[in-house]
C-alpha cells in the first residue's frame, strides 16, 4: 500500500479533484525523498549510469563552452537533478585537461532528496572541487554559469487538457469510492482556443517553462550555457505521454502514488521558445546519438578498449551501442539535446543554431 495514497484521498475528499500537475508534484516529491531510484535495484537507468563516456564527453563540451565564454575566472558549474553524482564525477574528470577550468569553477547541485544528496557527496568527495547543494536553481549564486540537466525536465509536472465539444477541459485526479481516477473539469479553458477534435490531449509544461525562464534570466545577465538532454519531441503535438515506471516496467500512474517514477515527454519547442523569449539563444535540436558521435564517442570507446580486458571491451561496445542506438525506442534517437546560451555565444559544439519559430 502506498503511504501517499491516504494523504491524496484526504486531500481530494476535502478540496475536490486535483490537477495532474499537482498530483505529479506530490507523487514525485514523495518518490525522490524516500529512495534511490537508479540502477538495477531501482526503477530506471540513466545514460551516466550506462557508461563513463557520456559524462566525459559532456565535460569536454563544457570546456569548449567555457572557452566560448571567454574563459571567465569565476564559473558556476551546475547540475539539475544530479542523481548519484555520476555524471558530474565523470564530467569533472574530463575537465582536468584544462587546469584553469578547475581553478575557476565551483560545483552547484540542485537536489532536494536527502538520500541522493548523501550519495552525491560520497561520489564527489575525491573530485577536488568545491561542491554546494541547493533546493532551487534560483539559489545558486550569481555569476557565469555552465549547466547540465540530464533527464530532469521529463520529471517536472505538467497540466493536461482534453479536447471536448465544450473546448479544452483540464484533466483532474479524483476519487471513485477509494480509488484514484482521472476526470475532467466541467468548464473549458478559453485561453487554449478550440481543440482540433474531441479526445485530443494537450500537455502544458508550465513548470518547465518557469525553469527555462529562470535559466534564461541568469544566462542573459551573467553569461553562460545550459545543456539539456532528455526524451521528448519538437511540438506542437497532442497525446498523453504521462507514464509510470516501477522496477523498470510500466505501471498505472494512479495505482501506487509516490512509489513509481512519473514522467512525461519533453516539448523541446516550448522550451526553446521560452529561452528565446528570455533573450537567450537556442541550439539544437539533435538526437543524442548524433550529438555523442559529433563529440567523438567512437574514438573514446576505442581508447578505453585499448586498455581493457576482452570482457571490459565487450561492455564498452554494449554501452556505446545503447547510448547511440537508432530507431523509435533506441536511446540515440529517443533522447534529444538542446542548448540555451547567452546571446553572445553564437556556436556550441555539436549543436546547430535553432530557430524556435521553425
Amino acid at each position: 500500500m502506498s503511504p501517499l495514497r491516504d494523504r491524496l484521498r484526504e486531500t481530494i475528499a476535502l478540496e475536490g479533484p486535483i490537477t495532474v500537475e499537482r498530483y505529479m508534484g506530490l507523487c514525485l516529491t514523495h518518490y525522490y525523498a524516500t529512495r534511490d531510484p537508479l540502477g538495477a535495484a531501482g526503477d530506471f537507468t540513466t545514460a551516466p549510469e550506462i557508461s563513463q563516456m557520456f559524462g566525459e564527453l559532456i565535460g569536454l563540451w563544457m570546456l569548449e563552452a567555457w572557452n566560448g565564454m571567454g574563459r571567465p575566472a569565476s564559473c558556476r558549474l551546475v547540475e539539475l537533478g544530479p542523481g548519484r553524482g555520476t555524471l558530474m564525477a565523470d564530467l569533472l574528470r574530463a575537465t582536468r585537461l584544462l587546469p584553469d577550468f578547475k581553478a575557476a569553477s565551483t560545483v552547484h547541485l540542485v537536489e532536494t532528496s536527502p538520500s541522493l544528496r548523501g550519495k552525491q557527496q560520497a561520489t564527489l568527495a575525491s573530485s577536488g572541487f568545491s561542491v554546494a547543494w541547493h533546493d532551487r536553481v534560483e539559489d545558486v549564486p550569481p555569476g557565469p554559469t555552465l549547466l547540465v540537466a540530464n533527464e530532469f525536465f521529463d520529471a517536472l509536472p505538467v497540466r493536461q487538457f482534453v479536447g471536448t465539444e465544450r473546448g479544452w477541459c483540464e484533466r483532474l485526479v479524483g476519487l471513485d469510492g477509494g480509488r484514484l481516477i482521472f476526470g475532467l473539469r466541467p468548464e473549458p479553458e478559453p485561453a487554449l482556443g478550440r481543440p482540433l477534435k474531441p479526445g485530443d490531449i494537450l500537455e502544458w509544461p508550465g513548470v518547465s517553462i518557469d525553469v527555462i525562464g529562470e535559466l534564461a534570466r541568469r544566462l542573459e545577465r551573467d553569461s553562460g550555457a545550459a545543456l539539456i538532454v532528455d526524451y521528448g519531441y519538437w511540438g506542437p503535438a497532442f497525446g498523453d505521454t504521462l507514464q509510470a515506471l516501477k522496477g523498470h516496467k510500466p505501471v498505472d500512474p494512479l495505482e501506487e502514488p509516490g512509489e513509481a517514477d512519473l514522467t512525461t515527454h519533453v516539448d523541446f519547442h516550448r522550451l526553446a521558445q521560452a529561452a528565446v523569449a528570455g533573450r537567450t539563444r537556442a541550439h539544437g535540436l539533435v538526437a543524442q546519438g548524433d550529438f555523442l558521435r559529433s563529440l567523438g564517442i567512437e574514438a573514446r570507446a576505442s581508447a578505453l578498449k585499448a586498455r581493457a580486458t576482452p570482457a571490459q571491451a565487450a561492455d564498452i561496445d554494449r554501452a556505446l551501442a545503447r547510448l547511440t542506438e537508432q530507431g523509435p525506442t533506441g536511446m540515440g534517437d529517443l533522447f534529444k539535446v538542446l542548448a540555451v546560451t547567452h546571446e553572445g555565444i553564437e556556436a556550441v559544439p555539436g549543436l546547430p543554431a535553432l530557430s524556435p519559430s521553425s
